[in-house]
């Protein structure tokens, strides 16, 4: 892939509150789009609060695409149901691994940038981006749009492949 700056590993980790589409129940999993990419996890059955604890890689070569979250209910006979969609940008993470090397001998668990839940971003919560065991992530709980509950957590993780730490990067 041209103009590769790095991988982005995303750490679906669990589904919350999500929507009723069966008789009582879901069946949920979620695909992840960015770009041309297009990665999903695997289907949880009769669940409204699922754990997926699924990694999900994407390459990450236009840093300013949104990275859209899809969650659905698998159904066997019949179209596939949604269960509510967000969107995020992955901007203010960046900036941070941009800023790694100053960072050296954090503290395990220091916060290194806190982004408020906002109308302009699918936050349910403040998402705080902190030095876990040498690395940094960040920790993020979506709301989903367009259904009548249900929240995503995720977690980002940073896989340098091209020197992004060490250089400036325009966008």
């Amino acid at each position: 892939m041209e103009n590769l700056l790095g991988l982005l590993r995303l750490h679906v980790i669990r589904g919350v509150n999500l929507a009723i589409r069966d008789s009582k129940s879901s069946d949920p999993y979620v695909i992840v789009r960015m770009g041309q990419q297009k990665l999903r996890t695997r289907v949880v059955k009769k669940n409204l609060n699922p754990e997926w604890n699924e990694d999900l890689t994407l390459s990450i070569s236009d840093p300013i695409l949104p990275i859209k979250i899809m969650v659905y209910d698998r159904d066997w006979f019949s179209r596939d149901d949604k269960m509510g969609d967000a969107v995020f940008h992955i901007d203010p993470f960046l900036e941070v691994i941009r800023m790694k090397n100053q960072l050296g001998g954090l503290p395990e668990g220091t916060v290194i940038m806190k982004i408020q839940a906002s109308r302009q971003n699918c936050l349910s919560e403040e998402s705080k981006i902190v030095w876990n065991k040498g690395k940094i992530v960040q920790n993020m709980f979506l709301r989903l749009q367009n259904v009548e509950c249900g929240e995503v957590e995720l977690q980002l993780e940073w896989i340098d492949v091209s020197g992004l730490e060490h250089e400036d990067v325009a966008y």
